[in-house]
C-alpha cells in the first residue's frame, strides 16, 4: 500500500514519524523523573506505542523495492507495537499495586517476546531504508544503532541511555520527510551532466 501523496492518509502517516518518537521521548522523560512504575508515564507510553504502529506502516511504504523485507518488518513491527502497548498497560497495573507481568511465569511471559519485537521491527525498518537507499546513511544507521541498543536501556532500566536513544530516534524519524530520496530505481546514483558539445562554428 502506498498512499497518494498529500492525501489525508499520507499526512497522518507522515505526522506519525514525528509524533510517535516525540511522545515516546516524553514517556521516557516521565519514567526517568517519576520512576518506572509511574501511571502517567505508562499512559503516555501507551499513546506512544499506538502512534508507533502508524510509524511502522509509514516506513513500510518506503520499502517498495524490498517487498519481502517490507512484509516481515510490517508483521514484526506491528507485533512489537502491540507488545509496547502491553508494557504501557503493565506499568499502569503495577502503579495500582497489581502484579508485574515481567516477573510472572506462564502466559505472562508472552509480554517479553512481544516487547522485543518492537526494537527488532525498528532495526529491520532502518536496515531496509539503508538497503533501499531511501535515506542518508546517518538516518538509517541512527535508527539501526538506537534499535539495537533499545533493549539494553529498557531491560537494565538505564534512564540516561533510554533518553539518548529516544532523542536519536526522534531526530532520525523526524528528518525522514525532509531527506527522503526518490523511490525510482533508475534515479539512484544519477548525476546530472551537461551534454558534451563542441564550440559552435558560425557558418557562412
Amino acid at each position: 500500500m502506498k498512499p497518494i501523496t498529500g492525501s489525508p492518509l499520507d499526512r497522518v502517516l507522515t505526522i506519525a514519524l514525528i509524533l510517535a518518537p516525540a511522545v515516546g521521548l516524553l514517556a521516557t522523560v516521565l519514567y526517568a523523573a517519576r520512576g518506572w512504575d509511574d501511571a502517567i508515564a505508562g499512559l503516555v507510553h501507551v499513546i506512544a506505542a499506538i502512534l508507533g504502529a502508524l510509524l511502522v506502516v509509514r516506513l513500510v511504504t518506503y520499502l517498495d523495492r524490498l517487498p519481502v523485507l517490507a512484509a516481515v518488518a510490517l508483521v514484526v513491527g506491528l507485533v512489537g507495537a502491540a507488545g509496547n502497548v502491553a508494557y504501557g498497560f503493565n506499568t499502569i497495573e503495577v502503579s495500582l499495586g497489581n502484579v508485574d507481568l515481567v516477573d510472572q511465569p506462564g502466559a505472562a511471559n508472552l509480554i517479553k517476546p512481544l516487547g522485543l519485537c518492537w526494537p527488532l521491527g525498528l532495526l529491520l525498518l532502518g536496515a531496509g531504508l539503508l538497503r533501499a537507499r531511501r535515506v542518508p546513511a546517518w538516518v538509517g544507521w541512527g535508527i539501526v544503532v538506537a534499535a539495537a541498543a533499545y533493549p539494553v536501556s529498557r531491560i537494565g532500566n538505564i534512564a540516561w541511555l533510554a533518553l539518548v536513544l529516544d532523542v536519536a530516534l526522534l531526530v532520525c524519524f523526524a528528518a525522514i520527510p525532509f531527506v527522503l530520496r526518490d523511490d525510482d530505481p533508475a534515479s539512484l546514483g544519477r548525476v546530472a551532466k551537461a551534454p558534451l558539445r563542441g564550440p559552435s562554428v558560425a557558418q557562412t
